[in-house]
């Protein structure tokens, strides 16, 4: 039985004197696996996944969606739906707004409404990035559809 109490330093060649102590099964050399694990006496891996739901699986050809604008956009927000936060003016901080980064020993002080992102949602189309006209009462604009 191995046994190893540490791994000293992390060059080569006490990771290559490392990986040579572990127990290797008799008829099983390393050099014939294409992926070392240690094992047991036994033959049992010491690395072995006891959940299947750690295996990650992908698939080729798989693209992520990307998110269509919308046609019209919001002349807000782009179409983005999001905007600049009003309390942090985007920074995602409340400490030193007028300065770029903070001073060296300076941490920041996490914007509580925006949770320190920056952004938040548009007034004008209420986030959805649809082009809205201004909500109000329109009395001065000309009615189009009566003519």
């Amino acid at each position: 039985m191995h046994s190893i109490s540490c791994l000293g330093a992390s060059d080569g060649a006490s990771m290559t004197a490392f990986v040579a102590a572990l127990p290797v099964p008799p008829g099983d050399s390393v050099a014939s696996s294409s992926v070392f694990l240690p094992r047991y006496e036994n033959g049992s891996s010491r690395l072995a996944v006891s959940k299947p739901s750690w295996i990650v699986r992908t698939e080729s050809n798989v693209r992520r969606e990307k998110m269509k604008r919308p046609d019209p956009p919001c002349v807000v927000c782009d179409g983005s739906g999001r905007i600049d936060c009003h309390y942090c003016r985007g920074r995602g901080r409340t400490n030193c707004l007028d300065l770029i980064m903070l001073p060296k020993g300076e941490w920041p002080k996490w914007c509580k409404v925006c949770g320190g992102s920056g952004l938040g949602h548009c007034n004008r189309c209420l986030g959805t990035g649809e082009f809205r006209d201004v909500m109000g009462f329109h009395f001065m604009t000309n009615n189009r559809d009566s003519t």
